[in-house]
């Protein structure tokens, strides 16, 4: 294993300790059922499929997060790749917090971690997600995310409800975060 492989082997498993005896790790397979029960009982966050949990916690562990209670089992998470035509961007797919957890700061913890493992791992520097007009408290983590990091926010409807085969799904409005600021350049 070469230096560059093992900085990053340890970028994908190093957290910090979260208060209140919660933990921030990787994902492993084991959690996909837990991260499926998480969003499902979020009742905003659209559902997928329990197998693709599976899949995302095989296939994208090194590009999300968990956080772990007292017993070890997922309480919330961040989801998210590195967009394939922009290496450098991390696009967060998901974020939830078990209903029991929210309130406390946790998907700001779990979003700042996961960002700065990013841009240690692979040299992330801009982040992007969508988020329905109507979601206020993704709207505002978001947001937040932006000022700590030093980072501008430009926004713009990806995809409009039309495009969607279900009724009723409002439009999608892309968010997109950049540059961020180093951790150790932050306030």
């Amino acid at each position: 294993m070469t230096a560059a492989q093992a900085d990053r082997a340890r970028a994908r498993s190093e957290f910090p300790e979260m208060p209140e005896e919660l933990k921030l790790d990787t994902p492993r397979v084991e959690d996909g059922a837990a991260l499926w029960r998480i969003a499902r009982d979020s009742r905003v966050l659209d559902l997928n499929s329990s197998y693709s949990y599976l899949l995302w916690c095989r296939d994208f562990a090194a590009t999300s997060v968990v956080a772990r209670g007292p017993d070890g089992a997922p309480v919330g998470f961040v989801t998210g790749y590195l967009r394939p035509e922009q290496p450098e961007t991390l696009v967060v797919w998901q974020v939830a917090v078990d209903e029991a957890q929210r309130g406390r700061g946790l998907a700001a913890a779990l979003l700042d971690a996961l960002a700065d493992r990013a841009a240690d791992a692979f040299g992330v520097c801009r982040l992007e997600t969508t988020i329905t007009p109507d979601n206020g408290p993704s709207n505002r983590l978001f947001t937040s995310f932006a000022e700590r990091h030093g980072a501008a926010v430009d926004r713009e409807v990806l995809f409009d409800r039309g495009m969607f085969p279900d009724p009723g799904h409002e439009p999608e409005v892309l968010y997109r975060i950049g540059p961020l600021a180093r951790a150790t350049s932050r306030p």
